[in-house]
């Protein structure tokens, strides 16, 4: 395979595209149903035992789709949601992604052997800087093969710190690798989601590949914002504040939090998923 010749196509493939078509909505079944996008994150240095469990009691209690966490938790996270059908996931080589294909590869098969279903893997940037796609490919292949079978892998690439020719050149080399998702952000860079970076990757991995808006997706108006651009999962450490407006004015989310009375005030509540 020559990867060089390959990205190149896509490429010019992508960028003679009409920017009009970059944008689409996959939200389709509306806001009721905006929990189930929610990668419920906590992956802060001095999270806690008692902060990891908090985040799995929330995601149960609201139905989130997964608990993001560092991959040193991702067995005590595996266990708190067992049954749940919250899934657990957990970042490799993160946040950098400056690491040895070999350490991905370790880490991620340790994870998915404690409990992962999830892997988000953090890009090497410098190869991507570098334009030594062969090294790109390799990253997420060992990845993807060393999961394949326990977790699906989400790609961060880290879209601030990249052009658009080198964020559309990644997206689609996680798709060549056959990742599941492409990821925009870490969260600890010098940016997070934009709607913008999110319609390029949907113009770029088209509409069979998972796409994951993450850093600074904290309102409802922002994960809809993203959801509308094209994205098929939110990483967020918000997410309770998310589906339940913080006191605003908005639709039902269909969060679960509620028995009678929604506890953030909404005039609507429906009822038709617990």
């Amino acid at each position: 395979m020559d990867i060089d010749s390959i990205i190149k196509e896509v490429t010019q493939e992508i960028c003679a595209r009409p920017t009009e078509n970059v944008i689409q909505s996959s939200r389709g079944t509306g806001a009721e149903n905006v929990a189930k996008y929610i990668d419920h994150t906590l992956l802060k240095a001095d999270a806690s035992m008692a902060d990891v469990k908090k985040v799995c009691d929330e995601a149960k209690r609201y139905n989130f789709a997964s608990v993001c966490v560092n991959s040193s938790y991702i067995k005590f996270v595996a266990e708190q949601l067992e049954g749940s059908g919250v899934k657990p996931c957990c970042v490799v080589g993160f946040p950098l992604g400056a690491m040895p294909v070999e350490a991905k590869a370790a880490e991620t098969q340790i994870a998915c052997e404690k409990g992962a279903k999830e892997i988000d893997m953090v890009v090497n940037i410098g190869a991507v800087k570098s334009g030594d796609w062969k090294l790109v490919f390799k990253d997420i292949e060992a990845v993807v093969a060393a999961a394949r079978g326990s977790a699906i892998v989400k790609v961060i690439i880290e879209a601030c710190l990249l052009t658009d020719e080198e964020k559309v050149k990644t997206c689609a080399i996680a798709k060549l690798a056959k990742a599941h998702f492409v990821k925009t952000s870490t969260g600890f860079s010098t940016g997070g989601a934009t709607a913008e970076d999110i319609g390029l990757m949907r113009k770029t991995v088209g509409p069979e590949m998972g796409i994951k808006a993450a850093g600074g997706v904290r309102t409802y108006a922002d994960a809809i914002k993203m959801i509308d651009a094209g994205a098929t999962r939110l990483g967020t450490s918000a997410g309770v504040e998310i589906v339940t407006g913080a006191g605003s004015e908005c639709e039902c989310v269909n969060c679960g939090a509620c028995t009678v009375n929604c506890p953030a005030g909404r005039i609507a509540v429906i009822k038709d998923k617990y």
